[in-house]
Formats: C-alpha cells, sequence, structure tokens
C-alpha cells in the first residue's frame, strides 16, 4: 500500500523563532549603532575614534553574519547559546559606549533592550545572569571614565559629553522603546501564530482518532449483527414462504426489507469509516475524478458538469475514496434541489490549489446548522435518510491529503459545499 503524504514539517520550536526576531533586532541594533556613530560625528561635529569604532562594528557585522550562518542550522539549540550572544552583545555595546562618552553617553539606555529580550528570550536563572552582566558592565562605564583612553585615543571631554546627554536623552529612550516594543510585538504574534498552529495539528489528530474508533466500531458492529441479521433474513424467508396471504404475510415482508436496509447501513458505515486507508495514492486528473464520482449517481443527468482549464490539472490521493467524498456531496445537493432542479458542479484553480464546488438550489442552511456541519452524526435529514457522517468524514481525508472542506450557505439561497486539494501539473497516472 502506498503510504500518504508525509505530513507537514515540524512547526518551530520557541527557541529558533525566538532566534530568528533576535538576530532580525541584532541586525537593526547595528544599523542602528552605526548611524549613532554617524550622527555624533557629522551631524553634531563631536570628537570620536572613528578608526577604533569602525574596526568594532565591522567585528560586530562579521559576528551578526556568523551568527545568521551557523545559528540556524543548529538542531538543538539551547538557550545558554542565546544567553552566550546576548553576553557579546553587551560587551560590544559596553565598548562602544565607552569609545564615545562613557557613562555620559544617553544611549546607555539600550541596556534595557538587552535586558528585555533576556528576559523574553531566556529562562529566569540566564535572564538573571545577564541582568547582573549588563548592571556590571554599565558601572564599569563610570570607573572607566576616570581613567585615561587606552592605545593613546582621544574621547570627548566631559564638558561636551554633558551636552550630547542632555541632547540625547529623549532620542535615546526613544530609540530603546521601539526596539523593545517591536521586539515583544513581533516575538508575541509569533508564538502565537505557533499555538493556533499546534491547535490545529491537535484537532486534527483529534479527528483521526474519532475517524479510527469510527472505524473500529462500524466493523465491530457489522461483524456482530451480521450473524443475527441473517438468522433473521432466513427465518423471515421461510416464514414468507409458509404463509400464503393475509396481513401476517405483509408483516414479514417488511421484516424483511428492514433487515436488509440495516445491512447496507453497516455495509455503509464499515466504507465510510475506511475510506481513508488501504487504498494507494496515485495522480488522476481532475475530469476522471468528477466522472468516476458521477458514474455510479442514478441521478446524473441532472448535474451540470464542470469545464474550463482547471480539468486538465491533477490531483493526488486515493482514487476511490475521492470519488465517494464527491459522489456525497453531489448526492447531498440532489437531496437538498427541487426533483427538477440542476446541480452545479465547477473546478477552479486558486491561489495554487484546486477547488472542485458543488452548488445546489435547496433551501440552505441557518447559520446555526451551517456552524454544526460536519459534526459527527449530526444531520438535518429525516429519520434513516442519513447518518451525519458524510461531512465529518470528507474533511477528515481533505485534510490528510493536505487540503480543506468549505461550506458557504444561506437561507433561500442554497448551499455551496468545496473541496480544496493542493493541484499539479504532472501527468496522472494510470491506477491498476
Amino acid at each position: 500500500m502506498t503510504p500518504p503524504p508525509s505530513p507537514a514539517a515540524a512547526l518551530p520550536g520557541r527557541m529558533h523563532i525566538n532566534l530568528r526576531w533576535f538576530l532580525r533586532l541584532r541586525s537593526w541594533a547595528l544599523v542602528g549603532q552605526a548611524l549613532l556613530v554617524l550622527a555624533m560625528h557629522a551631524g553634531l561635529g563631536v570628537a570620536l575614534p572613528l578608526t577604533a569604532l569602525v574596526a568594532l562594528l565591522a567585528l560586530e557585522a562579521a559576528s551578526t553574519v556568523l551568527l545568521r550562518v551557523w545559528l540556524p542550522r543548529r538542531v538543538h539549540l539551547t538557550a545558554r547559546t542565546l544567553a552566550g550572544v546576548m553576553l557579546w552583545d553587551c560587551a560590544v555595546l559596553t565598548l562602544l559606549l565607552f569609545l564615545m562618552g562613557g557613562s555620559f553617553n544617553p544611549f546607555t539606555t539600550l541596556y534595557l533592550v538587552n535586558i528585555a529580550l533576556a528576559a523574553v528570550l531566556l529562562p529566569a536563572r540566564l535572564a538573571w545572569g545577564v541582568l547582573a552582566a549588563t548592571l556590571l558592565a554599565f558601572a564599569s562605564l563610570f570607573v572607566l571614565q576616570e581613567r585615561p583612553a587606552p592605545f593613546g585615543l582621544q574621547l570627548p571631554g566631559h564638558a561636551e559629553m554633558m551636552r550630547l546627554h542632555l541632547h540625547g536623552m529623549w532620542v535615546a529612550f526613544a530609540v530603546a522603546g521601539a526596539f523593545i516594543v517591536h521586539f515583544v510585538q513581533r516575538v508575541t504574534s509569533a508564538l502565537a501564530a505557533r499555538e493556533a498552529e499546534l491547535a490545529r495539528a491537535v484537532s486534527l489528530s483529534a479527528r483521526k482518532d474519532k475517524v479510527a474508533s469510527l472505524a473500529t466500531l462500524a466493523a465491530g458492529a457489522a461483524h456482530e449483527l451480521a450473524s443475527p441479521l441473517g438468522t433473521i433474513a432466513v427465518a423471515s424467508r421461510e416464514l414468507e414462504r409458509a404463509l400464503e396471504g393475509g396481513p401476517a404475510r405483509e408483516d414479514v415482508q417488511l421484516i424483511r426489507q428492514q433487515v436488509a436496509r440495516c445491512r447496507d447501513i453497516l455495509q455503509q458505515m464499515a466504507a465510510d469509516a475506511g475510506q481513508l486507508s488501504g487504498e494507494p495514492f496515485v495522480q488522476q486528473p481532475v475530469a476522471a475524478w468528477v466522472e468516476a464520482a458521477l458514474a455510479e449517481l442514478p441521478e446524473a443527468a441532472r448535474v451540470e458538469r464542470p469545464v474550463g482549464p482547471a480539468l486538465q490539472a491533477t490531483v493526488r490521493g486515493p482514487p476511490r475514496a475521492l470519488a465517494r467524498v464527491l459522489r456525497g456531496l453531489v448526492k447531498n445537493a440532489l437531496q437538498a434541489s427541487p426533483a427538477e432542479a440542476r446541480v452545479r458542479v465547477s473546478a477552479e484553480r486558486v491561489d495554487g490549489a484546486l477547488r472542485v464546488a458543488v452548488q445546489d438550489s435547496g433551501r440552505g442552511m441557518s447559520p446555526e446548522t451551517l456552524a454544526r456541519a460536519g459534526e459527527p452524526f449530526f444531520t438535518t435529514k429525516a429519520p434513516g435518510e442519513g447518518m451525519g457522517l458524510g461531512l465529518f468524514l470528507t474533511r477528515a481525508l481533505l485534510e490528510q491529503l493536505g487540503g480543506s472542506l468549505e461550506l458557504s450557505s444561506r437561507p433561500g439561497e442554497g448551499t455551496t459545499a468545496a473541496l480544496v486539494l493542493p493541484a499539479s501539473e504532472q501527468e496522472a497516472e494510470v491506477a491498476s
């Protein structure tokens, strides 16, 4: 048996989501630091050791490139790795601030960005460690401020740095605040998206479990009831032969009819619940799929078949199961429509996917009914006309194939049920 398509790639872990946004913010921080040096030197006329600053920024740029290449490739990314990168960034920022005025530089508020990143990305112990290291780095600026600059560097004087501090406090606060808000919001949004994907995966797994349970139940019921139903059928047939006429004979005939109906129901349950397994996956043209679905439909003459280039596309999946779900939607549409009304089947491409829709001319569904459509054993049909499993099993099959079931309806305007599946231009394979 050919296995189903491989499942989607595993969801990114929390650490890798954090890493992605951390590296982006780190790149923006490098750009901001370069602009700060340029603004202080060219805009404010502050004398700065440009050679040392450019060398430090180049070293930080090289480390950023290295981290972008190396870190994402690590399968088991640990918080300690990120903590080490943050400590490196803290050291670089401390050197930059030292070369641009030390503790007088108003952009010491950028230390808060490092602390905020640690609080969001790291466990408590490592976050407190980064905070302690940041406080020590900040304190070192006050100590280094009183010492001569190394390597003969000429640093700005106290008066000049105090003037810069007073003029730059608001700008520095605004930059730090913007970095913090942007990063926290983006990381929160990314994590919320991951949680939504995880919830969908859990829902899909639960639906698969229900299908498996239903298949087991249907197979067990069919096996256990086959013998007593067979006995009833044989006994009723013999009794019918023994009775020459009268109302009792009609009652016996009714018993035989109901036994046959019970057998049909059990067979349909077993077939529907088992439609997701045991069948090879092949490529087939949309036109062949539609024709296979309508071939066994008694009222196929009332169905308007799709036309257009979408019929040349191919879909991959179990052909009999796909034909069964499409046939079920068409059958539902025929039952919902007036006796002489036609049902329209259409096919089109939508954003790289194939959408095959079945539109009826019935009374439509209320919002409450539409919201419950697809729940197992929920049906609006008369007793004996349906078990409420068709849409549930159809959605389960489509989700296994990477697609979805779309339902839209308005009271008095009919209902449209659409099968959405990944499409491909590959040549159809001939199923044996």
